[in-house]
């Protein structure tokens, strides 16, 4: 289905709108925050928890229909429908219409991963290579909303940062429904021999791992790409204050970081999964601790090591499905383990703001140190290739 070079450029394109069109609220926030009569950006980021709670939760339904309705018409309804909420986003009047149309945003959001990924994935002979580029394009996805909402706010408001990134969206929509043929039957339909090959116990244990690592990088993630921009903000004060200039440099750590997944993605191919995965989660936590006393751009420096290896860890989970799931189900698998993790890990948007004003960044990045060792933890009980056996 994917196999159309147009295809799946715009499948890709729909993974860095997904995470494009989260991030624009976090990097708005002080702004609308002024807008909106807050004192401080703190007190209206928990307004936009309801983004990522659907977005984990609404991941479920999505795995479900994407597998039993079909893939096609599920990508149809994430382009179209997060463009139309990004669009409401733009018009809301109060803090409580934007965490509504927030939500619905999220709810849109959450098709993309249980979806567009396995329909992508679906007959590639190099799954680690296609998960690499795919993972660049997200990660582009939000270099691309610091940028673009930074100058937004400066030249045209925040309203316009949701509005035009909309459109898009839905200017998306209409090129995949003129490019994607319809399906001929819903995955979960085909009569293909299935091709799992690990026992129910190793199963179990691996869905554990990825979706115990799941949400110890999805903390990491959000934490991070919810925070960074106001990280930036204190801790760069007198020495770079426009707005524009510290969403480019954001948006220039975010580009460079990205290209850790396409490194991680060919590697995934070549190399076993336990070990390499290991490294990827243990070298956050020197780079965190440094970063909580940093200023100026020793931090910049030691933000851009973070995310690489936060980046550069994201690919992991959908190589274990690609590897280990039948595709007539990998929907619902995907679906099952994003709404766990991103159902806990979206607390971090909740917690940021009101963590950053009862202590500081330093401790929030501390915090960050520890679950960045949780991770390792979880990824030790990952079986090893023997146990698991040859991919199928």
């Amino acid at each position: 289905m994917a196999g159309p070079r147009p295809v799946a450029l715009l499948l890709n394109l729909g993974h860095a709108i997904d995470h494009m069109f989260l991030l624009i609220f976090a990097t708005a926030v002080g702004a609308i925050a002024a807008e909106f009569g807050f004192a401080r950006w703190e007190d209206l980021m928990p307004y936009g928890v309801g983004a990522f709670a659907m977005f984990g939760l609404g991941s479920l339904p999505s795995g479900r229909l994407g597998d039993l309705w079909g893939r096609r018409r599920m990508m149809l309804l994430f382009f179209f429908g997060i463009g139309a909420s990004a669009l409401l986003a733009a018009v809301t009047r109060s803090a409580w219409e934007l965490a509504a149309a927030l939500t619905l945003l999220g709810a849109f959001a959450s098709i993309y991963h249980p979806v567009g990924i396995p329909m992508l994935l679906q007959s590639a002979p190099n799954p680690g290579a296609v998960i690499g580029v795919n993972g660049l394009a997200g990660n582009l996805g939000i270099a691309v909303a610091a940028l673009s909402t930074g100058f937004m706010v400066q030249w045209f408001g925040w309203r316009a940062a949701f509005a035009v990134p909309g459109l898009l969206a839905i200017g998306a929509g209409w090129l995949f429904a003129r490019h994607c043929p319809p399906e001929t039957e819903a995955p979960a339909r085909r009569s293909t021999k299935a091709r799992v090959t690990l026992t129910p116990a190793l199963m179990a244990r691996v869905f554990a791992v990825m979706t115990g690592a799941s949400v110890t990088v999805g903390l990491l993630f959000n934490f991070s790409t919810n925070g960074n921009a106001q990280l930036l903000a204190e801790r760069f004060r007198g020495v770079v204050e426009n707005p524009a200039l510290l969403g480019a440099m954001l948006a220039a750590v975010y580009a460079v970081a990205s290209l850790a997944q396409v490194v991680v993605g060919r590697l995934i191919d070549r190399l076993p999964l336990k070990p390499l995965y290991l490294f990827m989660a243990l070298m956050p936590m020197p780079l965190l601790a440094l970063a909580a006393q940093a200023q100026g751009w020793w931090l910049l420096v030691l933000l851009l090591g973070v995310m690489v290896f936060i980046f550069g860890s994201i690919p992991f989970t959908d190589a274990m499905i690609v590897r280990y799931v039948d595709d007539r189900i990998r929907s619902r698998v995907a679906g099952a383990r994003l709404t766990v993790s991103i159902g806990i890990s979206s607390l971090a948007v909740w917690l940021l703001g009101p963590l950053v004003k009862a202590s500081s960044f330093g401790t929030l990045l501390w915090g960050m140190a520890l679950v960045a060792a949780c991770t390792a933890v979880v990824v030790a009980w990952l079986p090893g290739e023997k146990e698991l056996g040859p991919a199928p």
